[in-house]
């Protein structure tokens, strides 16, 4: 048995019930590990576990939920080095209905096996997103997706999710077919400046987003860069495009009508307010600023994740870091 690790599991409450986490926390105790269980369930839960966990020295937060819960932590632990403090690692169980980060990068779904990821596997530097939108600053750690997507994601029915699982944001969209309406974007960034309509638009860290969208296929979370990706509308072909969108694993169909770029950083402007999604959350505003910043949390992945430029160079131990400042 490895030394004792001290976590704590920020549980979303909808998945307060599941008896599969329960063994795998059962278990992880009987081999000497310390686990903290705080379930979520309202807005801010997340926050304040997180600023708990520190407090109380943990090396760990785990995540357990969906996109969205994901999210929260992750920001929640952005938050602590405000003051200076040190920031435990991030680990991931996937409860969610699509877990698009979680699936792109290579975590088991079996929260037994999550966990000892968690527990067994050093945790690697990873990039974030930085959104300045509405006067706000929020982070994300998967991507930032609008249009077509982003509709299907906000509009699929709680109920449907819970009954159908990722099914249900292909029913959703497939509803949606012959009502979209393109949108105006511009874009703005080192050497690169873009005005035109969009169905699409990702800017990744990850690669997917709306339970199985791959919007950002060559996405890594530790290279520096964004990946951006604007499908425009295609005269005759919205359908097919919007199949390509919607059919999981058809990024190379989705090559041959997307423009995409790798940036440090990206300016949006629209006409009219814009909806991002922000791993699970939504923003309007018709301005953003969206930054990568390198190495600013770190993440049990596993060492062969396909989301790793440098895959296996994780640190010698899990231990916490503090997180890097942000600067321009």
């Amino acid at each position: 048995m490895g030394t004792p690790r001290n976590l704590w599991l920020v549980l979303n409450g909808k998945a307060s019930a599941d008896e599969c986490v329960r063994r795998a926390v059962a278990d992880a105790r009987t081999r000497g590990h310390r686990i903290d269980v705080r379930v979520t369930w309202e807005t801010g839960d997340a926050r304040r576990h997180v600023q708990e966990a520190a407090a109380a020295g943990a090396q760990t937060v785990v995540a357990a939920g969906g996109d969205g819960t994901l999210g929260a932590v992750a920001n929640a632990l952005l938050a602590l080095d405000a003051d200076g403090n040190r920031v435990p690692t991030l680990g991931i169980l996937a409860l969610g209905t699509a877990n698009d980060f979680a699936s792109a990068a290579g975590i088991p779904l079996p929260p037994d096996e999550a966990l000892a990821l968690v527990l067994d596997r050093a945790a690697m530097p990873v990039d974030m997103l930085r959104i300045e939108a509405a006067g706000r600053v929020q982070w994300a750690l998967n991507l930032a997706s609008g249009g077509f997507g982003t509709a299907v994601t906000t509009e699929t029915n709680e109920g449907l999710k819970k009954m159908l699982g990722g099914l249900a944001y292909v029913l959703t969209g497939l509803s949606k077919l012959g009502r979209i309406d393109p949108l105006h974007v511009r874009l703005q960034g080192p050497g690169f400046e873009h005005a035109g309509d969009f169905i699409a638009l990702g800017i990744g860290n990850g690669r997917q987003a709306g339970g199985g969208q791959v919007l950002c296929p060559g996405a890594q979370v530790d290279d520096g860069l964004l990946d951006v990706t604007v499908v425009p509308p295609l005269d005759g072909e919205v359908l097919a495009t919007i199949g390509t969108l919607i059919g999981e694993g058809r990024a190379a169909a989705l090559d041959q009508v997307a423009l995409r770029r790798q940036l440090p950083w990206v300016r949006i402007s629209t006409p009219v307010p814009l909806t991002l999604n922000l791993d699970g959350e939504p923003v309007d505003a018709d301005q953003f600023r969206i930054d990568c910043v390198p190495a600013r949390l770190r993440l049990h992945l596993p060492p062969d994740s396909p989301l790793l430029a440098r895959a296996g160079e994780g640190a010698s131990d899990g231990s916490e870091v503090r997180a890097q400042s942000f600067s321009r």
